[in-house]
């Protein structure tokens, strides 16, 4: 009979698995999307659409999906999830035309749901205290779109992008069987079953839920979103062959993927709020950078128009893409360990709709990118949008969080202040009748009275 310990270690173990795999499939026309747009001659908004359209299913199924796993327990939604997705995963390589990948791509999508599944099934098995840092470890399931990145291009150029759906509709296959056999259900882990989608929903009124949407739409919608858009950058900015591109790109899809663990790990020893803050704050400076466009100037000097080349080099934008995938992978954990605090007990619809929200970022922000690039021509625009995304991010959590507790604490401490003073004038105010009783009672014992 296997232990507790052994259920939690297998769960989170088989959970990441699990996630990774869906994550890789969830981004694959990151990769197979560029030889699809030379192949149907596609614009960037068009390649936008395409890449973003799994991310949308993704996005949108999160919060019914988390719902489902408060109710029926995560074993069985995860499982059947993720075999919902074979059928079209494997069809996909048999697609033709425009549309066909559109619509394959919306039901291949379903497996980006996997996270609030996950997510929520995870959290369940452990305590407060560890439930950080186990979020964190099955986040970092996100590094499923480095997979991607490593094993698709190999793929493309030697077999065709054909393979990739075949190899991944087989590797989910696998995914599904292994899930099942090393997977516990706890009947324990279920919400009751009187509570209704209404009751659930209610969630929807708190501020704070929406608050922690604005902030998942950034770590991890911008996450996704460059995830899918990267390789293709370094394609149209740099000039390099997808599998040089993808490669380079991994440099900032790995790490912000498995970083996670160790934002949740930081999270639950300083705090959601302080990682969350500095994690806003370092990207902030980095996609301001980021920004910059490559230009030239011409300075007109006595012996004619000199120029300088301004902008950044490869080494130094993937040096700051790489700082950025590093803070959003904290903050892709202090996210959900502010959700894991603050509502134990409706994990799993919360993490939805959080999930939801920064899903439908990661839909959103590509193809934005594809009509900007297409509009400006100019590639950086696309750090651009991030940058603002981030500003008012800032922008809220200083006025909530820190200006917040500053004005509790003003509030606290004028308060004290208040009632000291009360004391005081009570104080005084008994004292003269004090005072003069003493001073009639010495007046009896003055000599000569």
């Amino acid at each position: 009979m296997p232990t507790q310990l052994h259920k939690q270690i297998s769960v989170l173990s088989m959970n990441t698995l699990s996630f990774t795999v869906c994550f890789a499939v969830w981004v694959m026309f990151s990769i197979i999307g560029i030889p699809i747009k030379t192949g149907l001659q596609l614009s960037d908004t068009q390649f936008g659409l395409l890449a973003a359209t799994p991310i949308l299913t993704g996005s949108l199924i999160r919060l019914p999906l988390g719902m489902w796993t408060d109710k029926y327990g995560g074993r069985i939604v995860f499982a059947l999830l993720m075999l919902s997705t074979i059928l079209p995963i494997w069809l996909i390589s048999t697609a033709t035309k425009y549309w066909h990948f559109l619509v394959l791509g919306l039901f291949v999508g379903i497996a980006g749901g996997a996270f609030s599944v996950g997510i929520s099934y995870t959290g369940r098995w452990f305590s407060k205290e560890r439930k950080g840092f186990a979020m964190g470890i099955f986040g970092a399931g996100n590094a499923g779109a480095a997979v991607t990145k490593f094993v698709a291009p190999t793929l493309v150029v030697t077999y065709g992008w054909q393979a990739v759906p075949k190899v991944y509709a087989v590797a989910m296959a696998v995914t599904v069987i292994l899930f099942w056999v090393f997977t516990y259900s706890d009947p324990e882990h279920k919400v009751s079953g009187q509570v209704t989608m209404r009751d659930q929903l209610v969630a929807l009124k708190d501020i704070r839920v929406w608050k922690y949407c604005q902030y998942y739409s950034i770590v991890f919608g911008g996450y996704v979103a460059l995830s899918l858009w990267m390789t293709k950058y370094y394609i149209s900015e740099y000039g390099f062959g997808i599998q040089t591109a993808a490669l380079i790109a991994a440099i900032f899809v790995l790490p912000s993927g498995v970083i996670r663990a160790l934002g949740g790990w930081l999270s639950d020893k300083y705090g959601a709020h302080t990682v969350t803050w500095w994690v806003m704050w370092t990207s902030w400076a980095a996609l301001f950078l980021l920004s910059y466009p490559q230009h030239r100037v011409i300075f007109k000097t006595i012996r004619g128009e000199s120029t300088l080349d301004l902008g950044l080099n490869v080494w130094i934008f993937t040096a700051l893409l790489f700082v950025v995938g590093i803070a959003w992978g904290f903050g892709k954990a202090s996210v959900f360990k502010y959700i894991g605090d603050e509502y134990p007990h409706n994990i799993g619809v919360i993490s939805g709709i959080v999930g939801l929200i920064g899903g439908l970022g990661g839909f959103l922000f590509p193809i934005i990118f594809g009509v900007m690039v297409d509009v400006t021509g100019i590639n950086s625009t696309i750090f651009m949008l991030l940058f603002l995304v981030t500003c008012w991010s800032l922008v809220w959590m200083y006025t909530t969080e820190v200006r917040g507790v500053k004005t509790l604490k003003m509030i606290a401490s004028t308060g004290m202040e208040a009632a000291d003073s009360e004391m005081e004038a009570r104080s005084r105010t008994a004292q003269p009748d004090g005072l003069e009783s003493q001073t009639e009672m010495k007046g009896l014992f003055r000599p000569g009275a």
